[in-house]
């Protein structure tokens, strides 16, 4: 916190933040967020008016929890803090978080392949439990919080063989107001492409300084407002290497949700439908 914010935070505990808390009884220490990443912009706003989130991790295949975050270590909303006491965690060598400990399931019931696959010994202490492939992939900080970029199966191969990670990049282009959901894709190709579904609060309020109709099928087809949408889109690529950088972007027909198949119940896009829903589309872009 800067020396300017000093004042503004004892007002706040003055005057606004009992309030809040009263409202959750009063004797709320921390609320914890679970199942689904948390924007860490959404932490620090709850944060800042006296509601603290601390952010888990875990799996059900390791007893669940294998993290979170705590106020001893220092908050910071995009990582998932520290692991458990007793739950070791590495990294290998192409990124996947490891874990063992006692809270790691001994195996898939009647399922041995598939045991095989995720629980594998150490090869150098093949009499040590063995490590949990998490299918996740992320680093520790200099604290020791884990950080998470993405899902292993996620992860798009260029046609240069670079790795980019699509979660992370799909994350910055949804903190820009105009962008409500995006879907980035690159497998084996020269660069990202990008299908965004624009913000309707701020596409409602765009049009209508603008003096144009409130219709996506309308707008996208005009000029002004894709540049305004690449407008987002190059503050956001003004921030990525060069490997994740969106070079074009086209419109979904539809916001991502789970009545059409395109999320998932915890809020995570479905990638391959989307791939299949507007193949023609990306095909184009990368024709253009």
């Amino acid at each position: 916190m800067g020396v300017l914010d000093r004042p503004v935070d004892v007002l706040l505990n003055k005057l606004f933040r009992p309030k809040i808390q009263k409202r959750f009884g009063g004797r709320m220490k921390a609320l914890v967020s679970g199942g689904a990443p948390l924007n860490p912009e959404i932490g620090v706003f709850f944060h800042s008016i006296g509601l603290t989130l601390l952010q888990g991790y875990g799996q059900t295949e390791a007893g669940p929890v294998i993290s979170c975050n705590r106020p001893s270590v220092g908050l910071k909303m995009d990582t998932v803090g520290p692991p458990l006491m007793n739950t070791e965690v590495r990294i290998a060598d192409d990124g996947e978080i490891l874990v063992r400990g006692e809270l790691v399931m001994k195996g898939y019931w009647r399922n041995k392949a598939e045991t095989e696959r995720v629980l594998v010994p150490d090869p150098a202490d093949p009499e040590a439990a063995p490590w949990l492939h998490t299918g996740d992939i992320g680093h520790i900080d200099d604290k020791g919080r884990i950080v998470i970029t993405d899902r292993k199966k996620d992860l798009i191969v260029n046609d240069k063989g670079d790795n980019v990670s699509p979660q992370r990049v799909e994350g910055m282009l949804t903190l820009q107001p105009e962008i409500l959901q995006a879907m980035v894709y690159g497998d084996k190709r020269p660069h990202l492409v990008g299908l965004l579904v624009p913000d309707p609060e701020w596409m409602a309020e765009w049009a209508e300084a603008e003096g144009l109709p409130k219709d996506l099928k309308l707008l996208r087809e005009h000029e002004k407002f894709r540049a305004a949408m690449r407008a987002a889109v190059d503050r956001v690529n003004g921030q990525l290497s060069v490997i994740e950088k969106v070079r074009k972007f086209d419109f979904a027909d539809e916001a991502f949700t789970i009545e059409n198949e395109q999320m998932t119940p915890s809020m995570k896009i479905r990638r391959h439908i989307l791939k299949q829903v507007y193949e023609d589309k990306i095909a184009a872009l990368y024709r253009g």
